[in-house]
């Protein structure tokens, strides 16, 4: 197996034909063609079905194709760092995050690394929780930002953040103009959401079954902007993390808080028995001290309260208690 057979495969399942493919590649589409059979040959199974110009992948080249992907990735990071050597600089910083937290905290954190620990050149990887630990898990990456739970023995979990969700609406929705809405206001109203069940969407569900009418979720999606694009839609109520409503701000819709704090967490992790660079370092306090200047009410955890902080149930909101506790960035609570 070459690397070209690679590249060829790769370009026929980004293109959807061979033809797209060639031009990609700037090769022919003959001898793209050709490439393909020779590594299907090779390996004893078609990955495509032919229909005209036109190839539909098999199931066996949607399971290959995760493992092309990573390895012409993990060439592109070999190249990249080959060149940063050679230019006496310190390797790209590449992170993985979540989609709502790569957009609304990354690029600000690193805006305020100084200019002598600042990498040339960044590589931020947007996935699912379960992805980020994956990707450090195998080294592709060297700093993870991803919502609770993190419990990973290889894991090195640096600090937990909590911020309460909010409600976002259409600017014209009545609710709009309350300063809090009261989660009983959304009994009769249509609910979007994020849909992991296991992490963020779990407490939601809680907060709304607390109050009696969980069936009212109509919305879900694994990408909390589209929740608040519902909401902006007026298609529903957005119950969604912090990070998305403020970190992504949409044009059309207002943030309220809720009269039940519903926790947001997350947290930063590296791999355990892997060396940090100043720049991660860095980037690690400059993601605490972005939370909290970004997130109302803001609170960060050591890394030892992880467990006890998702066994906590949801409750109301209060004043001077520990939730609306607003430590600086760098104090634990």
């Amino acid at each position: 197996m070459e690397l070209h057979q690679l590249e060829a495969f790769s370009a026929v399942m980004s293109a959807g034909s061979i033809t797209g493919a060639a031009r990609l590649l700037r090769r022919s589409q003959p001898g793209v063609s050709r490439t393909i059979q020779d590594l299907e040959q090779e390996i004893g199974y078609a990955l495509f079905h032919r229909n005209g110009p036109r190839v539909t992948p098999t199931d066996r080249a949607f399971l290959l194709y995760a493992e092309v992907e990573r390895a012409l990735v993990g060439l592109e990071r070999i190249r990249a760092s080959a060149l940063a050597i050679g230019r006496d600089e310190a390797p790209p910083l590449r992170i993985a995050a979540t989609p709502a937290l790569a957009a609304a905290l990354v690029p600000r954190a690193l805006s305020r690394l100084e200019p002598g620990v600042a990498p040339r050149e960044t590589n931020v990887l947007g996935a699912s929780a379960e992805q980020v630990v994956q990707a450090l898990l195998s080294r592709a990456v060297d700093v993870g930002i991803a919502t609770l739970p993190l419990d990973h023995g290889a894991l090195l979990l640096h600090y937990v953040i909590e911020a309460p969700c909010v409600a976002v609406v259409s600017r014209d929705d009545p609710l709009a103009n309350a300063p809090v809405i009261e989660l009983r206001n959304l009994a009769h109203r249509r609910i979007a959401t994020v849909g992991n069940r296991y992490r963020l969407r779990r407490r939601i569900g809680q907060a709304l079954e607390s109050a009696g009418f969980a069936s009212a979720i109509v919305f879900e999606s694994n990408a909390s902007l589209n929740a608040v694009m519902a909401a902006q839609a007026n298609l529903a109520v957005a119950v969604v993390d912090p990070a998305t409503a403020f970190g992504t701000p949409v044009d059309g819709v207002v943030t309220r808080r809720l009269d039940v704090e519903i926790p947001f967490f997350y947290g930063v992790v590296t791999s355990a028995d892997k060396a940090r660079s100043p720049a991660v370092d860095a980037l690690i306090e400059a993601i605490d001290a972005v939370s909290h200047e970004l997130l109302p009410g803001a609170t960060r955890h050591h890394a030892a309260r992880h467990d006890t902080l998702l066994s906590e149930p949801v409750q109301p909101r209060v004043r001077n208690g520990r939730r609306s506790t607003r430590h600086p960035a760098g104090a634990e609570a």
